[in-house]
């Protein structure tokens, strides 16, 4: 079977991701031509992009992952990376849709910074009140 390309998108990082199935009992995994381990700095986020792997691997099989992340920090990346994972696995087999959904791995994550506004510090913080 053909390549399945997943698009996610989370804050200001956008991943897509290549999915092709294999017959090991592990799943393999390179973000940017890297290892996770390399290029996420903790664990936790690396559990984070993973679940919809883990909790499909029974259902699904096992995939070679290849995915391409641009922009944000580790955890947007992470993030991107998952939806697209997710979006990627609905693409091959439509029945995970619904044990997706149930783990909400497919809603995309809409919050993003809000911009500055002129006459505050930041987004809203107001310049200190002076009495006298």
């Amino acid at each position: 079977m053909e390549k399945i390309i997943g698009l996610g998108r989370r804050k200001s990082s956008v991943a897509h991701a290549s999915l092709s199935p294999i017959k090991d009992e592990k799943n393999k995994i390179t973000i940017n031509g890297k290892s996770p381990e390399t290029f996420f700095p903790n664990k936790i986020i690396i559990q984070d992009m993973m679940q919809p792997l883990a909790l499909l691997n029974e259902k699904a099989g096992y995939f070679e992952i290849k995915a391409k992340v641009d922009g944000g920090g580790f955890t947007g990346q992470a993030g991107a990376i998952r939806l697209a994972i997710a979006n990627a696995l609905v693409k091959y087999d439509k029945k995970l849709k619904k044990d997706l959904k149930a783990a909400k791995l497919i809603t995309q994550d809409r919050r993003v910074k809000e911009r500055k506004k002129f006459g505050k510090y930041g987004a809203r913080r107001s310049p200190q009140f002076v009495k006298r």
